[in-house]
């Protein structure tokens, strides 16, 4: 990195916000799960929109490529560098810009947290639904960027349908603003769901305006035990069948999943006495003041006559709702104290998930003796988290390195049942390649297409997705 290109940097950004020091870089350099590495040239941090467009127009002009950053959470390594980018954090674009409660809709900046979002929506008297584990430290831009999904998709959709509008850094370095709130545009191509989802490949998100919605008023939340993931999906229908939209949340947790969190988290205990194989997590939730318990009972009861579910733990407080979602949110977390395990991100229709489980359990375990599979995740939108290692240390190396043997297992049975091999954590460096199995060449084709037409010197995230 020339000295002069380094002094432009710090011309645009305040220079203690030009980061060059390799103890200053490490915290970018490295992802969430300790996976990917790669040195950037340095680390940037604009604090607004002009800032991002003047880096990204220096950047341009020395044919140098750029890494955009929020808050560093991903799972496939698509905001972590290759070697020899500028990094962009995003970080300190964090206003939130504007709320219209008329128009339910709210302006923030990219460098917002996810828990700030939801703050700001709360104090405003409104929801902002999107809930992940990581809100604390993720970024609404880079929710955005990957189109996180969540725990809540089932009632209210992923980052893509609560987003109205952008404001994008081109890799030009011009602004686009389309910020606007409007529900109805029909002027042409939507142009903001080209960088939602896009890793940042087509451009830097540095705003935009989110839905809104009207806070719930009561909620009621249930931990259950199921036989079966075909049972888990019986259960779901019924309760869809009698309580309808209501239904917010609907998690599956595999035992090994559970386990890993008992052992890992402090704090955490079983709510139910005898072991399940397989359980599952319900949240009800309505705008209205209402009894939701009481329905939920009912449909838990029948469903118990029925065979579909074993036992069950309704909360009976708001902190023991929030023990349950404990349980749920630390899987991640308690995976990644354990060690390293080959993670898969599918998304299947929900009447092929038992199947989907069913084949994939008994084709893992022939071909590889002793394997652990950590199954969780959104039954209720077809999001499964599906995850392998061996309960043993010392073999957990060999197993990781067969990871493109465990892959074409998953995801063959993935594509044969007409499912995705990413539903919400995107393709960065993990699956680029692995893409390519399943994607036709026409969509390829496509997807090259929009990248040479805004990006054509490469240089917004370069090795991700493409």
């Amino acid at each position: 990195m020339s000295a002069d290109f380094l002094q432009a940097l710090r011309a645009i950004v305040d220079k203690g916000y030009v980061l060059t020091e390799p103890f200053e870089i490490a915290p970018y350099s490295t992802d969430w799960r300790g996976r990917y590495s790669g040195q950037p040239l340095c680390v940037v941090k604009p604090a607004n929109a002009a800032e991002v467009a003047a880096v990204v127009t220096a950047c341009a002009t020395a044919s140098i490529a750029i890494v955009p950053q929020g808050g560093n959470t991903g799972l496939c390594g698509g905001a972590t560098p290759i070697g020899g980018e500028v990094l962009l954090s995003l970080t300190r674009l964090n206003q939130i810009r504007a709320i219209d409660t008329d128009n339910n809709t709210l302006t923030v900046e990219a460098g917002c947290t996810l828990a700030a979002v939801q703050t700001a929506a709360a104090e405003a008297g409104r929801l902002f639904p999107l809930s992940l584990a990581a809100e604390g430290t993720a970024t609404i831009g880079g929710n955005l960027a990957t189109n996180a999904g969540g725990v809540q998709v089932l009632r209210y959709g992923n980052t893509r349908e609560l987003c109205l509008g952008l404001e994008v850094v081109l890799p030009d370095g011009r602004i686009w603003n389309g910020l606007r709130g409007l529900r109805k545009d029909n002027t042409g191509y939507d142009l903001k769901h080209l960088f939602i989802g896009a890793e940042g490949t087509l451009g830097i998100i540095t705003a935009a305006v989110l839905k809104l919605f009207s806070r719930p008023h009561a909620t009621a939340t249930a931990w259950v035990a199921v036989p079966t993931p075909a049972a888990a999906v019986a259960l779901f229908r019924r309760l869809r069948g009698v309580i309808g939209g209501r239904v917010t949340a609907f998690e599956l947790i595999g035992r090994p999943a559970l386990d890993l969190v008992l052992q890992h988290i402090p704090g955490s205990r079983d709510p139910l006495e005898a072991s399940s194989p397989w359980q599952v997590l319900i949240e009800l939730s309505d705008t209205m003041e209402s009894d939701l318990n009481a329905p939920l009972e009912d449909v838990l009861a029948a469903a118990i006559e029925a065979g579909e579910a074993t036992d069950a733990a309704l909360a009976r407080s708001e902190s023991q709702a929030i023990a349950l979602w404990a349980l749920r949110e630390n899987i991640a977390e308690a995976q990644k104290i354990e060690g390293l395990s080959i993670k898969h991100d599918i998304s299947l229709p929900i009447s092929r998930l038992a199947e989907f489980i069913a084949r994939s359990d008994a084709a893992l375990a022939a071909n590889f003796p002793g394997v652990r599979i950590v199954c969780f995740g959104h039954l209720g939108d077809g999001n499964l988290h599906y995850n392998q290692s061996t309960p043993a240390q010392q073999e957990n190396d060999a197993f990781i390195a067969l990871a493109g043997a465990v892959n074409l297992i998953v995801h063959d049975l993935v594509h044969e049942l007409d499912g995705s091999i990413s539903a919400e954590h995107g393709l960065g460096q993990l699956k680029r390649n692995e893409v390519l199995r399943y994607k036709s060449e026409i969509e390829m084709d496509m997807m090259r297409a929009v990248k040479k037409a805004l990006d054509p010197h490469g240089l917004m995230n370069p090795g991700k997705i493409l």
